[in-house]
């Protein structure tokens, strides 16, 4: 129990800018941590849905609204996430052979393929959330982070890491069935939960969710075969489009269920 309960933290340590309130590093629990970073993506999206609720609670749905809370979950995890999306933008948008994709993709310098596709991201956001329904969209915002982190580590699981991936080496050897087990059963909850939504009127949430999910695996696929082999950028890259997708499906959907 202690191991696990120490995966959680450094889980929340890594992936998280709240101050962690008990910061531990154990390597017997590395390969316990991305197991729990859905529960640490169920503690972000429960402060982004309570911003929701709380402009729409106010009442006030203007462009300071639609601007903070598209900043919400970049602010809330540090940029961590949107630092892997910038990376595989301009490694991806390249176009170059793999070698070179896979150097332009640990490169520390940010290019232009980074910049415009953020630029693009920030507007998408700020966009979707000016269309949407806040009081009605909230509780969709719970679970989006946590579907998106789960589908990340569950392709973290399956999918073989790039070599020059931090997912290479011993954490490739700390992965068990047991692992898998639990996030499958974490996904189950997640998706449970948003089933509960639907069936009480809230049937844009659950589409939100699915989409933003099915995204997240998506991209985890189509860009670890694009780079060669899975990594954390990758992981934040399909974190960051799959929370886009529900993002946008709440203020397409929202309007119809």
């Amino acid at each position: 129990m202690k191991k696990h309960i120490t995966a959680f933290f450094m889980a929340w340590g890594m992936f998280c800018a709240i101050p962690c309130p008990y910061r531990k590093w154990d390597e017997a629990a590395r390969g316990w941590m991305l197991v729990y970073l859905p529960v640490v993506g169920l503690l972000t999206g429960g402060i982004w849905a309570l911003l929701v609720w709380g402009f729409g609670a106010l009442g006030y749905t203007g462009a300071l609204a639609a601007a903070v809370l598209m900043a919400a979950p970049y602010l809330l995890t540090g940029f961590i996430h949107l630092d892997g999306f910038m990376d595989c933008c301009d490694a991806i948008l390249s176009r170059r052979d793999l070698p070179e994709r896979q150097r332009i993709l640990k490169d520390s310098h940010v290019g232009s393929f980074a910049v415009i596709c953020v630029a693009l991201l920030f507007l998408g956001g700020f966009a979707a959330f000016g269309d949407m329904d806040f009081a009605a969209s909230w509780p969709a915002f719970v679970l989006i982070p946590a579907v998106t982190r789960c589908n990340a580590v569950l392709a973290v699981q399956r999918i073989a890491p790039m070599h020059t991936s931090q997912y290479a080496g011993g954490f490739e050897k700390e992965k068990t069935r047991a692992q898998c087990v639990a996030l499958l059963i974490e996904l189950a909850l997640l998706l449970l939960a948003a089933g509960f939504l639907a069936a009480y009127g809230r049937v844009a949430a659950l589409a939100a969710v699915i989409l933003a999910g099915l995204v997240c695996q998506l991209c985890c696929c189509g860009a670890s075969k694009n780079l060669g082999g899975m990594s954390g950028d990758i992981s934040g890259f399909s974190v960051t489009l799959g929370e886009l997708t529900g993002v946008a499906a709440m203020a397409v959907l929202g309007g119809f269920f």
